[in-house]
């Protein structure tokens, strides 16, 4: 799809990949960037640059993708949309008919609006919460669903009826697999992207960082602008039907990322090493090819370049990162 000149409406425009899309789309030749969120964990603080932009405007009749009539308003004469909008990890695992009201039937809402108002293409994000725990590394999107949390299996369900859209209705759709994605304007609300934001506090505070079991549990850690990027070669390509792992294909263990952080916030600190606790994942690194082959995506971001990005970024913003801090708690 040629995005010059398009209008594009962002639904959970506001949070963190939503927002750093924004910012992406600002650099494009588009003429209308629309963000419609409820703000609940998106925030205005995140669009403040992009705003200044007279492209980029609030929906200001409403955000809630559970608002269907209101959304087919935000929707209608849009070319492209992007799909953010979802309640977290945790927060699924806790109000499941909640999850489902909003991961389901919105992503529903949403498909139904862009097929009624003969939207051009959709990019929906996924997760890499589809695959549960790697039985084959790195992963490729063939890679079975061994999901066993109330979010994966709501990814799973958006994953199956954006397919099925797709071919009933011939609508152009892809989703994007995040992996484990960091960076500025992060909050304290992921399962385990949160734990980089923690050990940064415990450092700030000149207390060790916590590390759970001997830390080799492993990741693909993705920056979000990386991500941004992913969003738009998604929006850029003429694929349907199709899911995409946005990563690296890299491996980091825990330990790596806060013996990292220590190096780079200058502490001398030692990691403090406790009783492996529960966690849904312990080894979850992306294929990244599929997507540099179809989408034309590419993540390129250092890992170490992108947490000095982060920690530069909570040092210009105390009293947000404060903020989000305590609406976790």
């Amino acid at each position: 799809m040629d995005i010059r000149g398009k209008k594009f409406v962002l639904v959970g425009g506001a949070g963190l990949i939503g927002s750093h899309t924004v910012d992406a789309l600002t650099k494009q030749d588009v003429s209308e960037i629309v963000i419609y969120d409820n703000f609940v964990r998106g925030r205005m603080s995140n669009l403040e640059a992009a705003l200044k932009d007279p492209r980029v405007k609030i929906y200001d009749i409403g955000g809630d993708i559970l608002q269907s009539d209101i959304l087919q308003s935000a929707i209608k004469n849009a070319d492209g949309v992007f799909h953010f909008a979802a309640l977290w990890l945790l927060q699924c695992q806790e109000y499941q008919r909640a999850a489902f009201d909003v991961n389901i039937r919105g992503t529903f809402n949403v498909l139904e609006a862009c097929v009624q108002h003969n939207v051009e293409r959709l990019v929906w994000s996924s997760s890499a919460s589809v695959y549960g725990d790697a039985v084959e590394e790195p992963m490729t999107e063939d890679h079975p669903f061994k999901n066993t949390n109330f979010y994966g299996a709501t990814k799973i369900a958006g994953e199956a009826m954006l397919t099925a859209y797709a071919h009933r209705f011939d609508l152009p759709a892809v989703g994007l697999r995040y992996m484990n994605v960091y960076g500025p304007r992060q909050d304290y609300h992921g399962a385990y992207i949160a734990v980089i934001m923690k050990m940064l506090d415990r450092i700030d505070n000149g207390i060790a960082p916590d590390v759970y079991g001997d830390g080799s549990q492993a990741y693909d850690f993705v920056y979000v602008e990386d991500c941004a990027k992913a969003n738009v070669c998604a929006m850029q390509a003429d694929t349907t039907a199709e899911f995409y792992n946005v990563g690296t294909g890299k491996r980091t263990t825990i330990k790596t990322v806060a013996e990292m952080l220590l190096k780079l916030t200058g502490s001398d600190l030692q990691i403090n090493y406790l009783p492996e606790g529960e966690t849904f994942v312990k080894n979850r690194i992306g294929c990244p090819k599929k997507a540099a082959d179809e989408i034309g995506y590419i993540g390129d971001v250092d890992l170490e370049y992108g947490l000095k990005q982060l920690i530069e970024w909570r040092k210009n913003n105390i009293e947000e990162v404060a903020k989000r801090r305590d609406k976790n708690r």
